[in-house]
């Protein structure tokens, strides 16, 4: 294919030499919305004047990212996906903008976002093509780095169709070291690991979160509680391999958090937000933020779920316990008492029984042992569960079907005053 035997004269050298990622970004899971799941590759904007792909349409999301409380709870990057570039690129090879649905270009956009006091992100990818089949930066990927710093990007999506997968650690290693050498921070997404996991193939995350600021591992997320699901279940049956690599400055991302659109319910919306909260991923939010409905919006700007995610450790959460259909999910989080961590449990159902389940467990089977108890909070109906359980006595929870319930457990001192609890 166009662009492997160029790639192939850099190979002794690549593999001789570490480019690392020195961009000190995305030392928490990066927050914003991107346009990809709810308006995909609309690019008819005489039959979609409201929804295509367009300089409007960014406009339009970041102006209720600041209106709507987004950027204040902590989304702020305003990130393009495929289908902003003309089909093909100017006289000089540079990447160009459609000049209909972009008329001011890339850099008048990325200066509008800025001056809301937001980021700005945008999409290339590695091979000869984009997904939708637009220009691929593999011949052109320095160039293409460049060009990303006079707009002023501060986050890349680079996606990963059209290339051979044989060359992918090669070609977004290579990328890493052109982002590094324009001088501007860009946080990095790749996308390797979502082309080589589901044919069997394990990405090399130790190298990868030398290059990358988060990386899709796995397949996409679609408007379907089912496929949220299948990415839940593949991130726990491949927990112990790569959790690991996510940390400050480098995460395993899940994909979008597809909250608001037309395939969750408020429940299965909970799950999501619980999931994502707890495996320490990116929240990129992809929903209409100018007709979100209001308990959709109340998920994702709830302050206790966001801070679960945000937590400074950055440790990734793993699912610990299954009882009777119900998934038991635990993240370590920076905040302790007499040396106890604190802990997020989530609690998801994947039962669909048609009535709350009443599921039983201790602490001490999640792994928390604080002799002296903890204080139990329930995150999304903002109460206190239990002021005081101890690790071995038996706690009760209620879970609806296709459900979440997200649980802080503070830790208690050795010495408490009950009625402040």
């Amino acid at each position: 294919m166009p662009g492997i035997l160029g790639l192939t004269i850099c190979l002794i050298f690549v593999t001789r030499t570490v480019y690392g990622l020195d961009n000190g970004l995305a030392l928490t899971p990066p927050m914003g919305w991107m346009h990809w799941q709810r308006f995909r590759c609309l690019t008819d904007c005489v039959a979609y004047p409201d929804d295509c792909v367009s300089e409007k349409l960014f406009r339009q999301m970041a102006d209720h990212l600041v209106d709507d409380g987004y950027k204040d709870a902590g989304y702020d990057y305003i990130i393009i996906d495929d289908c902003w570039a003309s089909r093909e690129r100017d006289k000089d090879h540079k990447l160009q903008p459609d000049p209909k649905r972009f008329p001011s270009g890339i850099k008048a956009l990325a200066d509008y976002v800025h001056q809301k006091g937001l980021k700005f992100g945008i999409y290339a990818d590695y091979g000869t093509h984009t997904c939708a089949g637009y220009p691929g930066s593999i011949n052109h990927m320095e160039l293409d780095a460049k060009t990303f710093a006079e707009w002023e990007v501060d986050y890349l999506k680079f996606d990963g169709c059209h290339s051979d997968i044989l060359f992918m650690e090669i070609g977004y290693t290579l990328m890493s070291k052109y982002l590094n050498q324009t001088g501007r921070p860009m946080v990095y997404s790749c996308s390797w690991p979502a082309y080589q996991e589901p044919l069997g193939i394990h990405a090399d995350y130790d190298k990868m979160q030398q290059v990358c600021n988060l990386w899709r591992n796995w397949d996409d997320v679609d408007d379907a509680w089912p496929r949220v699901t299948r990415i839940i279940n593949w991130f726990s049956e491949n927990q112990d391999r790569i959790a690991k690599y996510s940390g400050p400055g480098h995460w395993n991302d899940p994909d979008m958090l597809i909250i608001g659109n037309y395939g969750l319910s408020y429940e299965q919306a909970k799950g999501q937000m619980t999931a994502w909260a707890i495996m320490a991923a990116p929240l990129i939010m992809s929903v209409d933020l100018r007709t979100i409905e209001p308990n959709f919006k109340s998920i994702l700007l709830n302050k206790a779920a966001i801070a679960i995610n945000q937590d400074p450790l950055g440790i990734q959460g793993k699912l610990v316990l299954r009882s009777n259909k119900i998934d038991f999910w635990t993240k370590p989080l920076s905040a302790t008492v007499d040396g106890s961590k604190s802990y997020a449990i989530g609690l998801l159902s994947n039962r669909i029984d048609g009535f709350p389940y009443r599921v039983k467990f201790t602490l001490a089977q999640l792994n928390m042992t604080n002799t002296n108890g903890y204080t139990i909070r329930d995150i999304f109906d903002s109460v206190i569960v239990s002021p005081i359980v101890k690790p071995h006595e038996v706690m009760y929870i209620r879970v609806k079907p296709s459900g979440a319930v997200l649980l802080l457990a503070t830790p208690l001192p050795s010495i408490i005053n009950v009625n402040s609890v």
